[in-house]
């Protein structure tokens, strides 16, 4: 049966429950970011050829998969120098100018994980690393993976973002972050405990951003986030109904189009920002280390 927006109506009984919207923060956002990138990841199939690897993304996934492959040693295991051969033993490659810029690039992250994991309590267990959370609302069922979940003394959780970009996060950061609210709603939610604080640690600083939610500041991100998915659901239906084009799926073109993965694939981000080179976000980290080392052309630590 279908509707009048276009889409599939689950079921033919007059006054049945409209089914949730299943949808992650990252969904949402890319929606809400541009359109047409949207259509691209989530709705065609095959979807169009990205571009070359982007080297921050390997480095925050390198850094990532070390931080959770830490947790899983045994506490007696859980040093701040294993946390640094992890990190070697994690690295991803893809996105360098070469394999000097790599290597430079993996000493450092190596270095930021060490400093990190001096001030953790390798003894003090997560309630959960890389873990999978979830909540319905009215509309939508939210899910979202989080890097850590600590416990607080007073039985309460928080939940623990790891961040490796070159600027710092600040504690408006952490509260204004639509992702981190779901994660703090779909976590009590998960676990049938209290979560209303969020953290950015910011690996390259070893600094903390942080916000404590109440209830009516996670109501107003909970329906942030059902009017971005009623647009979402919306376009899904319209690209079933054939409805595929530009009217439904814009570009929403900004500076950001540069470091888009669909550059190849749309002419208006093309024309919109100059391409990038793949490492090119990791100029700030390239002087960090320069400053620590004496110069370009010196690769000690």
């Amino acid at each position: 049966m279908t509707g009048p927006t276009g889409g599939d109506v689950q079921g033919v009984l007059e006054g049945m429950p409209r089914r949730l919207y299943p949808c992650t923060p990252t969904r949402l956002l890319t929606w809400l970011d541009c359109p047409r990138r949207y259509r691209f990841s989530y709705l065609d199939r095959p979807a169009p050829p990205t571009g070359p690897a982007w080297a921050h993304t390997s480095l925050g996934t390198s850094v990532h998969t070390a931080l959770a492959a830490w947790w899983r040693l045994r506490p007696r295991e859980r040093t701040p120098q294993r946390g640094a051969g992890l990190v070697r033993d994690c690295w991803v490659r893809e996105g360098y100018r070469d394999d000097a810029q790599s290597e430079q690039v993996l000493q450092q992250a190596a270095r930021w994980v060490r400093d990190y994991l001096v001030d953790v309590d390798p003894a003090v267990e997560p309630v959960g690393v890389e873990r999978t959370v979830s909540s319905p609302t009215g509309a939508l069922v939210l899910s979202g993976r989080v890097d850590r979940i600590d416990e607080r003394p007073d039985g309460s959780v928080v939940v623990v973002d790891y961040k490796t970009g070159r600027r710092p996060p600040a504690d408006d950061d952490a509260r204004g972050s639509l992702a981190l609210a779901v994660y703090a709603v779909a976590t009590a939610r998960t676990l049938r405990r209290p979560c209303a604080v969020v953290e950015l640690h910011h690996l390259p600083t070893g600094t903390v951003a942080a916000a404590a939610h109440g209830e009516e500041s996670l109501a107003r991100k909970l329906a942030e986030a059902e009017s971005i998915a009623r647009e979402a659901r919306a376009a899904d239906r319209a690209y079933a109904a054939g409805r595929t084009g530009d009217d439904t799926f814009p570009a929403r073109a900004s500076s950001m189009c540069s470091w888009c993965d669909f550059r190849p694939a749309c002419a208006v981000g093309r024309q919109a920002a100059p391409p990038r080179q793949p490492w090119e976000a990791l100029v700030g980290v390239q002087a960090r280390i320069e400053a620590r080392s004496g110069g370009p052309e010196d690769g000690r630590p």
